[in-house]
């Protein structure tokens, strides 16, 4: 149910809220909402948790652990790949110094691709 300028309603466990944000976010607080009310009927379903407020701070608590969580793994990726290349690139290196005409090559090579790097971004 809409309220126009002044705002909207959401309806979380049968109790609607007149809340309002900017026109362009309107949809992702409604998604929001609805989220909410969803972990929300889980966890009153459980039995194990009484009352709405309890059940509002324990969705918000599992709510907040979930950002946590993507948060703190949302970094981990470049970091294993970071790894991942120092760990190839010693290699590579290893390699190269037991073989001089392969370094030549290589680092012909090498220029030839930081040459069409350079024409890339120009």
């Amino acid at each position: 149910m809409s309220i126009g300028e002044k705002g909207f309603c959401v309806r979380i466990l049968e109790k609607e809220f007149l809340v309002s944000c900017a026109k362009n976010q309107e949809q992702a607080l409604r998604e929001a909402a609805l989220y909410l009310d969803k972990q929300m009927r889980q966890i009153r379903s459980t039995g194990r948790v009484i009352g709405a407020e309890r059940i509002a701070v324990m969705a918000a608590l599992n709510i907040a652990n979930e950002l946590m969580t993507l948060k703190s793994t949302q970094h981990e990726p470049s970091e294993i790949f970071s790894e991942r290349l120092r760990v190839l690139q010693e290699k590579i290196d290893g390699v190269l110094a037991q073989n001089p005409a392969l370094k030549e090559s290589y680092a012909k090579e090498d220029a030839n691709v930081h040459e069409e790097l350079l024409e890339l971004t120009e």
